[in-house]
């Protein structure tokens, strides 16, 4: 459709969706959250889709909330209450997502960025948290980027709104990888055919397993993931696995390229 915001394809076991809004620099607005919504629902639910791509055109991956739309007090709450389901879409998918980012990201959009598994940019791409100079908090988008961010680094760039630039979002644990424009794609590629490797039950697990609270005696957390592990050794999936390593093999979960 011309006038979607929202695109979806899939290429090799990879589901790309791509934000094209750039009329307002990817601004998350009604019609560009209740696209992504979809088309993320559609990319879990498609069995030819192993990995996801969070991909976008224009000059800018996401600059965050649409503020002409914010302006009223309603939508402004549809808008909150909207943006941390998708944000847990991306949280909780069960196939790995990475981000690739050609430009900046500012406020929501670096929430989108953090709530991705893996994140590649440009090394010409910046970042912001802006909400405090416009006397509002990031708050629903610390859900997903607190848990990347080292602590000190949290407090500086949430209080003081500065502009980092891809570099620094690498060294504090934003981004797994800054890397010039022109070796984006590549970058992007390389990751996407490790994670095509992987069991999809296994990287779903393991994706589970990230995000659990281990417990804090260590008998306990060794007894659960003994339990865990030795399940997926008796799986249909770990077998295939290890009779692909003998044989020397890719497994047949492994998408023909």
């Amino acid at each position: 459709m011309a006038d979607e915001l929202v695109h979806y394809r899939v290429d090799g076991g990879v589901g790309t969706i791509t934000l094209d809004s750039p009329h307002n620099r990817n601004a998350l607005s009604a019609q560009l959250r209740r696209e992504l919504t979809t088309r993320l629902d559609e990319a879990l639910a498609d069995p030819a889709v192993r990995v996801i791509v969070l991909d976008h055109t224009g000059t800018v991956f996401c600059a965050g909330m649409d503020l002409k739309e914010a302006g009223g007090v309603d939508t402004g709450r549809q808008g909150v209450n909207e943006f941390p389901a998708i944000l847990t879409q991306l949280w909780q998918s069960p196939k790995p997502v990475v981000a690739k980012l050609a430009g900046p990201a500012r406020a929501g959009g670096v929430g989108l960025v953090a709530a991705c598994d893996i994140a590649v940019a440009a090394d010409t791409a910046t970042f912001a948290f802006t909400e405090v100079r416009i006397g509002v908090i990031p708050a629903v988008i610390s859900v997903t980027v607190l848990p990347r961010l080292l602590p000190r680094a949290a407090h500086e760039l949430f209080l003081t709104g500065e502009t980092f630039d891809a570099n620094r979002a690498a060294a504090v644990g934003l981004l797994n990888a800054s890397v010039p424009a022109a070796g984006l794609d590549a970058e992007v590629d390389r990751y996407t055919g490790m994670l095509l490797l992987g069991g999809p039950n296994a990287l779903a697990a393991t994706k589970r397993m990230l995000r659990a609270h281990r417990p804090s005696d260590l008998d306990t957390a060794f007894a659960e993931m003994l339990a865990l592990s030795a399940g997926f050794f008796a799986s249909a999936e770990g077998q295939e696995g290890i009779q692909a390593f003998a044989q020397k093999r890719r497994p047949s979960w492994v998408p023909d390229q």
